[in-house]
């Protein structure tokens, strides 16, 4: 048996502490979202930190237990102190990719996502990245970032999918 990880990020325009309206409404709108992401059919589980509140300042700093130590991809450049810090990224876990699209594109995430380009830059890069794991196994953000670079440099492939270019545990090509 298998599930699926998804690894989403962006860049966003301004860094996180910019007390300016959109990194605000951006913020406003994550509880709203994570929480009804959460009850979704197929959700399984998503990287939170176990320490946020306890003196974790930035993702970076974070402990995120068995998801690891947490990483970004290479084109991002934009920092990793509180000051500079300007990316949002989430790994989670789904039974299978059609759930996972059932969340992304309907209710408050699609209200959201709907207003991605007022919130994050157009980096020519993937948003996000697909890749099966045995029940039971906890992908990491390094392997988050690892597929999503793959993606980004060499396509779609079994280890490292989209949505609209999607496989199935197998390794067969599959239409959503």
């Amino acid at each position: 048996m298998h599930q699926l990880a998804l690894y989403t990020f962006g860049v966003l325009k301004s860094p996180l502490t910019d007390p300016g309206r959109l990194v605000r409404e951006f913020h406003e709108s994550g509880g709203a979202v994570y929480g009804e992401v959460a009850r979704h059919a197929g959700y399984v589980a998503r990287a939170e930190a176990t320490d946020r509140g306890l003196g974790a300042r930035t993702d970076f700093d974070a402990d995120w237990g068995e998801w690891g130590e947490f990483a970004v991809p290479a084109w991002y450049g934009k920092g990793r102190t509180v000051e500079t810090a300007a990316l949002a990224a989430t790994l989670s876990l789904w039974t299978d990719p059609r759930s996972a699209f059932d969340a992304v594109y309907t209710g408050v995430h699609r209200t959201a996502l709907n207003r991605r380009y007022d919130w994050f830059e157009r980096t020519g890069h993937p948003g996000y990245v697909f890749w099966w794991v045995p029940v039971g196994t906890i992908p990491t953000w390094q392997d988050g970032v690892s597929k999503l670079e793959h993606l980004h440099a060499h396509g779609p492939a079994p280890h490292a999918f989209t949505f609209h270019h999607s496989f199935t545990p197998d390794g067969e090509r599959k239409i959503l």
